[in-house]
């Protein structure tokens, strides 16, 4: 399905991941769709990662993991974790078409970012869902 967003939607989903997680310590979020193409991308002012590769990355990953899901008989893995030295990234899928891709760093627990993270995905989910399908 293809989505077409308007300044108001993207202006929303801008606000909800800058209220909701960067304002809270995560250094860095994208929001973008299966294929890589990035939707949202908000920072701390302080990134410096290439966050289209990282994007492009992300959606081969969560696809790869996707089918390693479906080999041991699980539909999917809706979220991943990665946990490294100084930073961490966080994938959330969002309804069929979306990944919510988070990088964090020590000062944010694991535990408060998947309960912000799911916060901000029901409002995401909402935004979404209003834009038209095309």
């Amino acid at each position: 399905m293809s989505y077409t967003f308007d300044y108001k939607q993207l202006d929303s989903l801008e606000q909800v991941l800058q209220e909701g997680l960067i304002d809270l310590g995560v250094h860095c979020v994208v929001l973008i769709d299966m294929s890589g193409n990035i939707i949202v991308n908000l920072d701390n002012g302080k990134m410096k990662h290439d966050v289209y590769s990282l994007a492009a990355l992300a959606a081969g990953n969560f696809g790869a993991v996707s089918t390693m899901a479906k080999i041991i008989g699980e539909d999917e893995f809706s979220l991943l974790f990665h946990k490294g030295k100084t930073e961490n990234i966080h994938f959330s899928k969002i309804l069929n078409d979306f990944l919510l891709v988070t990088i964090f760093g020590k000062e944010v627990s694991l535990g408060f970012l998947r309960l912000k993270v799911a916060e901000a995905v029901e409002k995401i989910k909402s935004i979404l869902e209003s834009t038209t399908g095309t």
